[in-house]
């Protein structure tokens, strides 16, 4: 193929890239500018026109009623993340570098939970959460998504401790170190990109969630994504309050990425989700 047909392609590639970029933001930019418009400028007729004058009171008013569901996502998703990280993280240890009888049966079972749907399971977990007290409150849904995370974070780790050599875990063990010495003070220092992948992963699902928090939770302890979509739900919306605490919602995960998103590659690199 001579350069010229290179170069050209080239550029037929990059333009099918900002064209996928471009439909692939335009939900966003519609988002935005709806968000900043006054409602009465909110038509269908001018739905694609950015405001001339910026309304920002959309916000102040999503912040004023959306900050008790948000302080209960962040407690939430927080809470269910480190839990489920730590956990995971031990039963990587356990499942890679101290095997026991029957572990090769049990790990299976494990990670058969990431494939329950969340549909199936709904009423029993319901009836249970129930029944023990659970209902209704932050305590339960931070039970259920810690107890539905581990097998993801349990795989995490586990490859990601496969690679890390017997004979440096042996070596500790001759020194006098037990279980929980050598993994604090030489597995656990080695986790970091792991531990990345899986808060990252985590944190996202979690805070994305809905059809927990809108079937297992009371109004009062009801995440944003609840609340959105009980906002959004009306005849008569002013689509700029839903679209501005959309934004508000989305700001978390969207920094997460921005500052751990290079970190999030490299556990990923590092072979995290390999094996």
């Amino acid at each position: 193929m001579s350069a010229r047909k290179v170069r050209w392609t080239r550029v037929w590639i990059y333009v099918v890239l900002v064209l996928a970029a471009v439909l692939y933001l335009l939900p966003l930019y519609m988002t935005v500018a709806t968000s900043l418009k006054a409602p009465a400028d909110i038509r269908l007729d001018t739905a694609w026109e950015f405001p001339r004058a910026l309304h920002w009171d959309s916000y102040r008013t999503a912040w004023q009623q959306f900050s008790p569901q948000l302080r209960n996502s962040f407690v939430l998703a927080i809470t269910a993340t480190v839990l489920s990280t730590v956990m995971g993280s031990m039963n990587g240890y356990v499942f890679s570098k101290w095997r026991f009888r029957g572990s090769e049966i049990i790990f299976p079972l494990v990670l058969f939970g990431m494939f329950i749907p969340y549909q199936s399971i709904l009423i029993p977990l319901f009836q249970f959460l129930r029944s023990t007290g659970l209902y209704g409150g932050l305590p339960g849904l931070i039970l259920v998504h810690v107890v539905y995370g581990l097998p993801i974070t349990t795989l995490i780790f586990r490859n990601f401790y496969a690679q890390i050599p017997d004979d440096l875990l042996e070596s500790a063990t001759l020194d006098g170190a037990g279980f929980f010495g050598i993994y604090g003070r030489i597995v656990l220092p080695l986790s970091v990109p792991g531990f990345v992948v899986t808060v990252i992963w985590q944190f996202t699902q979690i805070w994305n969630e809905f059809l927990w928090a809108v079937t297992l939770t009371r109004p009062a302890a009801q995440p944003i994504t609840v609340a959105l979509a009980n906002l959004a739900g009306g005849q008569a919306v002013q689509w700029n309050l839903p679209m501005a605490g959309s934004i508000l919602a989305a700001i978390p995960t969207v920094l997460i990425y921005i500052f751990l998103g290079r970190y999030f590659i490299r556990g990923l690199l590092a072979g995290s989700l390999k094996g």
